[in-house]
């Protein structure tokens, strides 16, 4: 191992030790690191998936659980084997910049609005995501934002354009920016009965909903597809490239397809996988 390979590994076993993520990991014991989104984490999924992957391989999965431009620049510095994140062209910019080695589509789910039962905007029902979100603007009530890069907050601010709304003149005012994740986002909203714009799951799996209900879904722009990409071992040569090949195919395989259709929340299926196009 070369000096700067060295060094490059001694910081990110400290960025692992800082985010807690190896402090429980047995001497010896096999682990990958997957840079992935708040929605797979705060939507349980991954408790639900990580376990039977490990009693497969033997290979323990370590999350580090951020909004999905962090996660791209955790996956680019080297400081994760995995990158499984939800904004497609960011993926495939990172694959063709070289720091990936293919991207793979894994699974999918939605994107919905939520606000407040009272709907002082009155898009309850609506299935037009940028007539939705006109009608939240013009009424100038409170939208809570992540603003934070993530996968969630890039669809956010496609769609505010898609609708012709200008959200930067209107930050600090009925816009806020909590610069936080899904699940402290929908707290804010749930606190000061907010619109938001969240991924399905992550709303499921919310137990703090006060007055907040589902207002508005349906709208084929709410798409969201989640990939997967091993980071390229060429770049970072410290990269578990095997262990993490090995995640992948198992996500991709029938049995891991399986694994993620069968996860339900309340009943309701969280992701559909589509590995398989």
């Amino acid at each position: 191992m070369t000096r700067k390979s060295l060094g490059h590994l001694c910081q990110r076993l400290m960025l692992c030790a800082a985010l807690g993520i190896i402090a429980d990991v047995p001497a010896g014991e096999r682990f990958i690191t997957v840079a992935s989104t708040t929605s797979t984490e705060n939507s349980g999924l991954f408790n639900a998936l990580l376990p039977q992957f490990t009693q497969q391989s033997g290979i323990s999965v370590r999350v580090v659980a951020v909004g999905t431009g962090q996660a791209i620049k955790l996956a680019r510095n080297g400081d994760a084997d995995i990158l499984f994140v939800h904004h497609k062209p960011s993926e495939e910019q990172f694959v063709a910049e070289g720091f990936g080695v293919k991207r793979f589509d894994v699974m999918y789910n939605d994107f919905v609005i939520v606000g407040p039962n009272t709907d002082p905007a009155g898009i309850r029902g609506q299935t037009d995501v940028a007539a939705a979100l006109r009608a939240i603007a013009q009424a100038k009530h409170a939208f809570a934002s992540r603003g934070d890069d993530s996968g969630t907050h890039k669809k956010e601010r496609s769609l505010w354009q898609t609708a012709g709304v200008d959200v930067d003149a209107a930050s600090g005012d009925w816009y806020r920016e909590t610069g936080s994740g899904m699940g402290a986002t929908l707290n804010v909203a749930s606190g000061i009965d907010a619109y938001t714009l969240t991924d399905r799951a992550t709303w499921l799996k919310f137990k703090n909903k006060g007055n907040l209900e589902l207002l508005a879904e349906g709208d084929e722009r709410l798409f969201n597809q989640y990939g997967i990409i091993l980071v390229n071992g060429k770049k970072h040569p410290y990269v578990k490239s095997v262990e993490g090949q090995r995640f992948v195919d198992w996500l991709l395989s029938e049995e891991g397809q399986a694994a993620i259709n069968a996860y339900t929340i309340e009943g309701q299926q969280a992701f559909f996988a589509n590995a398989g196009g």
